[in-house]
């Protein structure tokens, strides 16, 4: 086989791979917990974005018998202790707790916000939740039905929800057609990969690895996540739906600031992998097709590219209506160009804070 036809047929036939395998992966029933242990609920917060209020207020309508919900916070005056404060007294059934304090274990802000929680959890399962994704009732059953006797982490990537705007549609496209498709095709291969959106850990494996100082040891905590669970020779296992994130009105360069962040983070914590990441959009089958002499066929190829992104985020039922679909162009338009300032340098800047790589 050519070099040409390798470059066409080998990342057209991964893409649809992942299609088809999240598509199997929904067919799935969901699975049931064998048992319901108690677990304890850290949720970081810093500032107070639009949707934080029904985020944060999604965590006092959990259908589970028995946990706990630690909102942490570094100082008191951070915008979101009013609202938490008010939530938890219209809501003295939930056994929730505000803790604040500015503990620096490690270089990573939110990491040393979550510190005081870890030291306070009861729970031998705990779950590490950012505070702008939007709990459904049954949230911890599906975490704690993927807890398996090799599992020593479960984890989700967000699904983009609710976007407003064509910018927060490519957000919710990068989110959801590109991130969550091939994390959760990865996961049902057997290859789970951490996100630190949700990260359900049971308190042992974090422990023996040195505690949430551990999760330091990269750029971002998924990253040490997955690292830290994999030494141990355990999985890392996702649920089996993403949960949502609200998207709302982003500009486009927030999303590429966001993009480039993230990226830089898979850079810096799977390089080998991230390397591969050129050939995830079309253009490397593109390319493939013109130097065999099909340019002809690319309004085709590409037809059936984005349709398979379509009926998979249609079936998960996420954004995919004509306006993500032009979003889902724009994304990939990025994608060399955001592969390519990923490698300018290596550092992130996470809410003002700037974090460096650990020295080689």
């Amino acid at each position: 086989m050519s070099v040409a036809a390798v470059l066409f047929a080998v990342p057209a036939g991964l893409h649809l791979a992942s299609a088809g395998l999240c598509l199997w992966r929904l067919a799935r029933p969901q699975r049931r917990p064998a048992t319901r242990p108690f677990v304890t609920l850290l949720r970081p917060v810093c500032g107070l974005d639009p949707f934080d209020a029904r985020t944060l207020g999604s965590s006092f309508a959990l259908d589970y018998p028995a946990f706990e919900v630690l909102f942490c916070a570094a100082h008191a005056g951070d915008p979101a202790v009013p609202v938490l404060r008010d939530l938890i007294a219209r809501h003295p059934h939930v056994n929730a707790r505000l803790l604040i304090g500015d503990d620096r274990p490690t270089a990573n802000p939110k990491l040393n916000n979550l510190a005081k929680g870890w030291a306070a959890a009861q729970g031998d399962l705990v779950v590490m939740t950012d505070a702008n994704l939007l709990l459904p009732p049954d949230y911890l059953d599906r975490l704690v039905a993927e807890m398996r006797d090799d599992t020593g982490l479960v984890s989700a990537p967000p699904a983009g929800v609710m976007p407003q705007g064509l910018a927060g549609a490519v957000e919710a496209a990068f989110l959801n057609g590109f991130q969550a498709r091939w994390q959760l095709a990865a996961d049902t291969v057997g290859l789970g990969f951490a996100q630190g959106k949700t990260l359900m850990w049971r308190r042992a494996v974090l422990e023996r690895a040195g505690g949430l100082a551990a999760l330091g040891r990269d750029l971002a905590e998924d990253v040490a996540a997955t690292k830290t669970v994999r030494a141990q020779g355990l999985r890392v296992r996702l649920a089996r739906v993403p949960f949502g994130q609200p998207v709302g009105q982003r500009s486009l360069r927030a999303v590429w600031d966001r993009q480039l962040r993230w990226s830089r983070v898979r850079r810096d914590g799977f390089p080998a992998l991230f390397a591969l990441e050129i050939l995830l959009g079309p253009w490397a089958p593109a390319l493939g097709l013109a130097l065999m002499g099909g340019a002809a066929w690319l309004p085709l190829v590409l037809a059936v590219w984005y349709a398979a992104e379509w009926a998979m985020t249609r079936a998960y039922g996420w954004p995919s209506g004509a306006m993500d679909v032009l979003a889902a162009v724009l994304r990939d338009v990025s994608l060399p160009a955001l592969w390519l300032a990923t490698w300018a340098r290596r550092g992130i800047s996470w809410r003002g804070t700037a974090m460096e790589p650990a020295a080689q």
